[in-house]
């Protein structure tokens, strides 16, 4: 479980510059959950992940993961990070070379390596036979899965997504999305999902923390947060298209699905 109590985080103090990203931020993730974290730029949803990974240090507050303050190096093995456009960090000259990068990092023998990065190719969809392609020969979404499949390899029990299908082709998108919230979470992997794609959220988050102006608005369920109008508009956020199609037929019931949608509109329209 991670628990994050009263965090607060202010950039460049005591400068002219100062900037308050974070105040009094709490709320918990449980294990095998997907949490989603909306808001629009500038809402602290970066600065938030970042410390959370353990990659920015504490200014007050507390980040406790497994019972593990979040300073403890150990942190590094429980909590993996992907950023947005992750595929601008690939180096090595084969796919294979790529995803076993951080697992040689941990001191691995190279059959656990090796056993680690085919699990992660499975878990994101890549295909075997890429093991020895270039992986700066491959589509932008398959660069996209082998960014994520490094991170995989680590095996850490939290995935912290920043916006994984920022500048994919819709295909590409629904295909990745497919395979995180497939293969990726039956694996057991918590994840944490930073996201304003209220359509993703409505479809694969169990709970959602709303972020605005480094405050947190809202803590509640996907289906809750879609009724409460006020919240979105001061988050800057708009809900799914199958809420909006709701509304405008003046059915104030919420829909996740294109099929529940259908269905609330049978029971308030029924065919004649």
């Amino acid at each position: 479980m991670i628990s994050v109590k009263d965090v607060s985080y202010t950039y460049m103090t005591s400068t002219p510059f100062e900037k308050l990203a974070l105040k009094n931020i709490s709320f918990d993730v449980t294990d095998g959950e997907v949490l989603a974290i909306a808001g629009h730029t500038g809402s602290g949803k970066s600065t938030l992940i970042q410390i959370v990974a353990g990659l920015i240090d504490l200014q007050s507050g507390s980040v406790v993961i497994d019972d593990l303050p979040v300073a403890d190096k150990k942190i590094r093995r429980l909590v993996g990070i992907v950023f947005q456009y992750p595929e601008h960090q690939l180096f090595e000259e084969t796919v294979e070379s790529d995803i076993a990068f951080g697992p040689k990092n941990f001191g691995l023998s190279d059959a656990e390596i090796s056993a680690r990065v085919e699990e992660a190719m499975r878990q994101v969809g890549l295909p075997a036979e890429l093991k020895k392609v270039s992986p700066f020969e491959l589509s932008g979404g398959q660069r996209r899965r082998v960014a994520i499949a490094g991170i995989l390899a680590l095996k850490p029990k939290y995935l912290i997504l920043d916006e994984p299908t920022a500048g994919l082709d819709p295909l590409a998108k629904e295909n990745l999305l497919k395979e995180i919230f497939g293969a990726i979470k039956k694996s057991g992997v918590t994840i944490i999902l930073v996201s304003h794609n209220m359509e993703d959220i409505a479809r694969f988050a169990n709970r959602v923390v709303v972020l605005a102006q480094g405050k947190i608005l809202f803590v509640g369920t996907p289906r809750e947060l879609f009724s409460q109008n006020e919240i979105l508009n001061r988050a800057g956020l708009e809900p799914p298209a199958v809420t909006q199609i709701l509304r405008k037929l003046n059915i104030t019931e919420n829909a996740l699905t294109i099929d529940e949608a259908e269905k609330i509109i049978l029971k308030h329209c029924p065919r004649k």
